[in-house]
C-alpha cells in the first residue's frame, strides 16, 4: 500500500512511503504526478518570487500579476479548481485536488490565500445545487468573476453549534420572506452583491428548521453592522444586521427547512482542503527548519547536533504523515462514495493542531528571526491559530468524532 510522502531534498518533496494492510490505495498515478509537480514548480518558480516583492500580510497580488498567473493556470488546465466539469472547471478527483491544496499552500499567504486565487475557485459551491434561474441570476455570473458572494452562516450567539445556535428569523409574508436578526464573523460580506444567509422559518424544530435563503446586498434591510479584525492583519471579518430584509419565495436555496443540511454539507467537504492547507505550511516550515539548522552555530557546534533539536524535527515529521495520512483517507472515503464525516473531522483537528505544533517548533529553532516579519512563521503562527476555530473548533471535532463513534446516545 502506497501513500503520497516527501523526502527533503531542498525544497523538493517526492517519493512515496510503503504502508502494508490498509484499505485503500493512494499511490501516485502518473497524472496525479504530473499535476503535482506543475503546482510545486507554479509555486516556486511564479508564487515564491512575486511573494518576496510584498507586504508580509498582503493576501492579494497585484493585478497585472494576478492575470497573468491566472492565464498560466489556464494554460495548465487547472482553473476553476473545485467546479465541475459541466461548469468548465477541470476535471479533477478529490483526493488529487487534496494533493494539490498540500502543495499550493506552501508559502507565506497560503493558509488563506493560496498561490493568491489564481486557480480560481468554485466560489459558493451550494449554488450548483439551484435552480436554474437562480443559476443564471447568481452561480454563472459568479463564474464569470461578476459578482461576489457570502456565506452567512455564524450568529453572536454562537457558531459552534449552528443549527441550534441559529436565532435569526425568516417569516413568511404572502410571496415573501421577511427576515431579521445577526450574523457574525461573515468573510467579504461589505463586498458581495449577494450571500447565503440561513434562517430559522420552524421555531420547534431545531436543525430541521433552518431555511438558506439567496439575498441582495443591495436589498433594504441588509446592513454591514461592523467590521471585526482578527489575528489575520490583512483581512477582517463583518457583523450583519438584518432588519425587515424582504426575499422573494423564489429565492430559496433548496427546500424549506432544509437549510442546515446545505450548510453541513459545505462545512464537512471543506475539512479536506482545509485541512491538507494547514499540512503543506507544517512541511514547508520544516524544509525551512531542515536548511537552517546545520548551518546555524551555538557554541561552536551547529543547531543539527543539539538533541533537543532533533527532536523536535522529529516530532514535527510526526505530525506531518500522520495528519498527512488522516487527510488523505478523508479524501479516499469521499471519493469512493464512502461516509467520511468522521474522518473528515478527524483531518481537520489533526492537521489543524499538528500544523501549529510544526510551526510553533520551527520558530524556537530559528529564534529571533523565528518571530521576524522577514520570515513567513510568524504570520502562519497568527493564522495557524485561527485554523483550529474555523469551520468548526477542535473540541465540536472531537464532538463529531464521538458521535459517529457512539452513535445516537450523542445526538
Amino acid at each position: 500500500m502506497v501513500i503520497y510522502q516527501r523526502t527533503i531534498q531542498g525544497s523538493d518533496w517526492v517519493g512515496l512511503v510503503q504502508q502494508e494492510q490498509l484499505a485503500m490505495d493512494l499511490k501516485l498515478t502518473p497524472e496525479q504526478d504530473l499535476i503535482i509537480g506543475m503546482v510545486r514548480r507554479f509555486v516556486r518558480d511564479e508564487v515564491l518570487p512575486l511573494e518576496q516583492k510584498l507586504d508580509p500580510d498582503a493576501d492579494e497580488l497585484d493585478e497585472p500579476d494576478r492575470l497573468r498567473l491566472v492565464e498560466k493556470t489556464k494554460e495548465m488546465g487547472l482553473y476553476g479548481l473545485d467546479i465541475p466539469p459541466e461548469y468548465g472547471g477541470p476535471d479533477i478527483d478529490l483526493v488529487t485536488r487534496t494533493l494539490m491544496a498540500v502543495e499550493m499552500s506552501q508559502h507565506r499567504a497560503g493558509l488563506y490565500a493560496p498561490c493568491y486565487g489564481t486557480f480560481g475557485g468554485a466560489g459558493l459551491a451550494q449554488l450548483f445545487e439551484a435552480t436554474e434561474a437562480q443559476k443564471e441570476k447568481y452561480l454563472y455570473p459568479t463564474l464569470r468573476g461578476e459578482k461576489r458572494g457570502f456565506f452567512g452562516l455564524s450568529e453572536p450567539s454562537g457558531g459552534s453549534d449552528p443549527a441550534r445556535a441559529i436565532q435569526t428569523k425568516a417569516v413568511r409574508d404572502g410571496d415573501d420572506w421577511v427576515i431579521n436578526g445577526g450574523k457574525l464573523w461573515i468573510s467579504g460580506a461589505d463586498k458581495a452583491d449577494f450571500g447565503l444567509v440561513f434562517a430559522r422559518t420552524d421555531s420547534d424544530q431545531g436543525r430541521n428548521g433552518v431555511t438558506c435563503f439567496i439575498v441582495d446586498t443591495d436589498q433594504p434591510g441588509f446592513h454591514v453592522r461592523r467590521i471585526v479584525h482578527t489575528l489575520r492583519s490583512a483581512h477582517y471579518a463583518t457583523e450583519l444586521q438584518f432588519e425587515d430584509l424582504r426575499v422573494a419565495d423564489e429565492n430559496i436555496l433548496g427546500q424549506l427547512n432544509k437549510g442546515f443540511a446545505i450548510a453541513n454539507d459545505r462545512l464537512t467537504r471543506q475539512r479536506i482542503p482545509y485541512a491538507a492547507g494547514c499540512i503543506g505550511v507544517a512541511i514547508k516550515a520544516q524544509e525551512m527548519a531542515l536548511d537552517y539548522v546545520p548551518q546555524r552555530e551555538t557554541f561552536g557546534a551547529p543547531l543539527s547536533t543539539r538533541q533537543s533539536i532533533q527532536w523536535m524535527l522529529v516530532d514535527n515529521d510526526i505530525d506531518i504523515r500522520q495528519s498527512l495520512w488522516i487527510t488523505l483517507e478523508a479524501a479516499s472515503k469521499a471519493q469512493q462514495g464512502e461516509s467520511f464525516r468522521k474522518e473528515a473531522a478527524m483531518a481537520k483537528l489533526v492537521a489543524t493542531e499538528a500544523g501549529g505544533r510544526v510551526v510553533d517548533r520551527c520558530m524556537q529553532m530559528f529564534g529571533g528571526l523565528g518571530v521576524a516579519k522577514d520570515l513567513p512563521f510568524e504570520r502562519w503562527y497568527r493564522e495557524m491559530r485561527i485554523r483550529r476555530i474555523g469551520e468548526g473548533p477542535s473540541e465540536v471535532q472531537r464532538h463529531v468524532i464521538a458521535r459517529e463513534l457512539l452513535g445516537a446516545s450523542l445526538r
